[in-house]
């Protein structure tokens, strides 16, 4: 890490910068500064305690024990945790939304976590809780260190954090290994401690996927009652993956909007439909055939031998996680899981089909909700950053002068110039 600026410098900046606006300056580092300007775009308030808890008890317990990056834990348990257990950190693993999976370690660490939103099912992405380890490694990819006044949010900055992302063996980032504590957490040392542990993690996950994987990459479904029997498929992500067992593997975008299409249809999809669906072009049933081929040859047992095509057991995908937080009313967290959309990259018809369902059951759910966090994280995103009710309904919803409800009206200015129309009023 590059040697961190004087303690008090770093404070005048971050004093300076969140009351004017004003550039963070030479004395703190750019991947610092850059950090705090993303913080703001995202609406984050440096004088409150902004992370979410979106997850706790059954519900937690539940949703981590299904992610592969659950098979980490042992590994930092033993690296990470017991030496920490009364050393002056503890230790947090992710999820890749920023959801604290597990935070173990110093008891009396963790009580003065507790007040500021450390804990178990909380959510550290940068866009919910500003600049932090976590949220930043996240946020880049790459291992971060953040000391004290560094932090975007004023009720961290007792405190310091390195954290290092955790990658599968196809390269996709399962999560992240975060320790949070004192001043000794600022050294060099815990960084490099870190990003050991790390290492050993994604060699033991190596490990563990050379052992479940049967015949050169084919996944083997387990049987049935099995606790992580269900497959699962992401879908809202830059790159797809298709999971059985604790093995996740990449598939290409066809193989993955036939694998969507073929758990949108449990039925089973012939030919000629399955190709209707997958292209506005006509796709001969040469084409369909060799595509389901080669994709059997990767999820083996999960697609039938016969026809029509089907799935042999039920395929659970993001799309359902994200519907059945909605359900709950979970907004926040279904926000979380819905970072991009349904195969963004997609043009099959039958994709573009399900992309606009649940976009529009998000955004329905956004307009409805009482609370202004979710409506401010929709507008930060792609998606929502030109919905005009959206941000309607953050200037209702902000308290009057809040840096939300004054990006809300401002942002409501300058779509209403662009579309050449007045501004309804606001509050």
């Amino acid at each position: 890490m590059t040697e961190l600026a004087d303690s008090a410098h770093v404070s005048a900046a971050h004093e300076r910068f969140v009351t004017t606006g004003r550039s963070p300056g030479r004395h703190v580092r750019r991947v610092v500064a850059e950090s705090w300007r993303r913080s703001v775009r995202s609406g984050v308030d440096p004088e409150v305690q902004n992370a979410p808890v979106e997850l706790a008890g059954r519900s937690l317990t539940a949703y981590r024990g299904a992610l592969a990056v659950a098979d980490a834990m042992p590994v930092v348990r033993e690296l990470l945790v017991a030496p920490g257990s009364d050393a002056g950190w503890v230790t947090a693993l992710s999820d890749d939304a920023g959801r604290l999976l597990w935070v173990e370690g110093d008891q009396g660490v963790r009580r003065q976590m507790e007040p500021v939103g450390f804990v178990e099912g909380a959510v550290w992405r940068e866009d919910c809780a500003g600049t932090n380890a976590l949220g930043t490694a996240l946020e880049i990819g790459q291992p971060v260190q953040v000391v004290g006044y560094e932090h975007f949010a004023r009720k961290v900055h007792p405190f310091s954090c390195a954290a290092v992302p955790v990658h599968a063996p196809s390269g996709q980032v399962l999560g992240v290994v975060d320790v949070t504590g004192g001043a000794i957490v600022a050294s060099a040392v815990v960084m490099s401690l870190v990003r050991a542990a790390v290492a050993a993690v994604e060699a033991e996950l190596g490990r563990l996927a050379l052992e479940r994987t049967a015949g050169g990459g084919r996944l083997v479904v387990r049987p049935e009652g099995a606790a992580d029997a269900m497959p699962a498929l992401r879908v809202l992500c830059a790159r797809p993956t298709v999971r059985i067992g604790s093995v996740d593997v990449r598939v290409s975008l066809r193989h993955a909007e036939i694998l969507l299409l073929l758990a949108r249809h449990p039925d089973g999809l012939s030919a000629d439909e399955l190709a209707v669906l997958l292209s506005e072009q006509t796709i001969s049933d040469v084409t369909v055939r060799a595509e389901v081929s080669r994709l059997r040859r990767i999820v083996g047992p999960l697609l039938s031998e016969s026809r029509p095509y089907r799935l042999t057991a039920r395929l659970r995908t993001d799309i359902d996680l994200v519907r059945d937080l909605l359900a709950g009313g979970e907004v926040n967290a279904a926000l979380s899981t819905y970072r991009n959309r349904v195969l963004a990259r997609s043009v099959a018809p039958g994709v573009e089909r399900a992309r606009e369902e649940l976009s529009t059951e998000v955004r329905a759910a956004i307009l409805a909700t009482p609370e202004p966090g979710p409506v401010s994280r929709w507008v930060a995103s792609d998606e929502g950053s030109d919905d005009w009710q959206a941000w309607e309904r953050l200037a209702r919803l902000a308290p009057r002068g809040t840096p939300a409800h004054v990006q809300a009206l401002g942002r409501l200015d300058l779509l209403a110039r662009r579309l050449g129309a007045r501004r309804p009023g606001g509050r």
